[in-house]
């Protein structure tokens, strides 16, 4: 009897054994659904927190309602309505430059209270650029860019039939300094296209090495360090499956004018004068071939006598590696009088500065 109590007493512990360690293994089951296959332990709340970081606010509206958040770069078909929003209630952007060159009606930005949006009706491979929001702050009545809250993306409009991105125009200069890397602007859009560089006479392709000349889609052939050897008319050539695309020629000229405010020089035709003659005062400026010049004139006789005001511009070739720019404004003034005989000053501006300079007329 006695035997049958102590097996009695030991298989109940036994079975006790076995429920506490099963209740111990259920929770173990339980707190592995907090542990991910990589072994580290992730709390919901912290994983939100992550997956929330850095992420753009630039986003393309697509149908039923869905929402893609645009990266670095974007393949877009052309022909279809393109529509992107940005969060914020105030809201700037950018966009290629020639849709307010020309003013182009397809393009609508609308503010609401909670995002920005920019709808742009049947692009083409013409839209192909960048396109960025950025949220503004405002500080009583003064309001700036937010840089850490920027965001931008690169949006090609792939048409085969354009694998350059069309231009106005059939034939563009570019200017090779050497003091800043030039790009040759063949841009494409499709960034899979293979693109090169050829000179015109004699021809050849010229090599992108990686170093002194890389490729950018976005941008084109990037030319590190210019130099002269690297004059003359170019074109890029983009193949994909079908057959090669030619771009714009390019003619590319060095130059060797220092950046600054204008040279200005001021001339008298003819030198010796008298009442009834007539005169011209010519205010030359030489610069850098793209630096534009606005002209301001002060005479005796202004806002009482008449006078013609002439603008022209030129580019000089000085030996094989320097062009310079050459603006003139010439003032002429018709059967002179009394009243005209003083000091004439023409004050010539470019984005560098300004620089006046002055003439004395008498009559002899």
């Amino acid at each position: 009897m006695k035997l049958w109590v102590v097996l009695g007493m030991a298989l109940l512990w036994v079975e006790l054994q076995n429920g506490s360690c099963q209740q111990i293994k259920r929770r173990k089951d339980v707190g592995q659904n907090r542990i991910r296959p990589g072994g580290k332990r992730v709390k919901v709340r912290k994983l939100k927190e992550v997956a929330g970081k850095g992420q753009t606010l630039l986003t393309q509206v697509l149908d039923r309602g869905r929402f893609l958040r645009l990266g670095q770069s974007t393949s877009l078909t052309p022909g279809r309505n393109m529509e992107l929003r940005c969060k914020g209630n105030s809201i700037g952007w950018s966009y290629p430059p020639y849709l307010d060159t020309f003013n182009d009606s397809r393009l609508s930005i609308k503010q609401s209270d909670k995002y920005s949006q920019l709808i742009l009706t049947a692009p083409s491979a013409a839209d192909t650029g960048p396109y960025s929001c950025w949220v503004i702050v405002c500080d009583g009545t003064e309001c700036e860019r937010d840089h850490d809250r920027s965001y931008v993306s690169y949006i090609y409009f792939t048409d085969k039939d354009n694998l350059f991105v069309p231009s106005a125009f059939h034939f563009k200069i570019v200017y090779l300094r050497p003091d800043r890397p030039t790009v040759v602007p063949c841009r494409v859009t499709d960034p899979q296209a293979e693109v090169s560089l050829h000179r015109e006479v004699p021809p050849e392709e010229i090599t992108a090495n990686g170093t002194q000349m890389t490729y950018d889609p976005s941008k084109g052939f990037v030319l590190q360090n210019p130099s002269p050897e690297q004059q003359g008319v170019f074109y890029c050539k983009a193949v994909t499956k079908g057959t090669p695309q030619i771009s714009t020629k390019y003619q590319l000229l060095y130059v060797e004018v220092p950046s600054g405010a204008p040279l200005v020089s001021l001339k008298v035709s003819p030198e010796s004068v008298t009442g009834g003659d007539n005169v011209n005062v010519t205010c030359t400026v030489l610069g850098e071939p793209e630096g534009d010049v606005s002209f301001t004139w002060s005479y005796p006789g202004q806002d009482h006598r008449p006078v013609h005001i002439h603008t022209s511009l030129r580019l000089v070739h000085r030996g094989m590696s320097h062009t310079t720019r050459v603006s003139q404004s010439v003032l002429t003034v018709e059967d002179l009088e009394t009243i005209d005989f003083g000091n004439y000053i023409c004050k010539a501006k470019n984005q560098h500065g300004e620089t006046s300079v002055m003439t004395n007329i008498l009559s002899k």
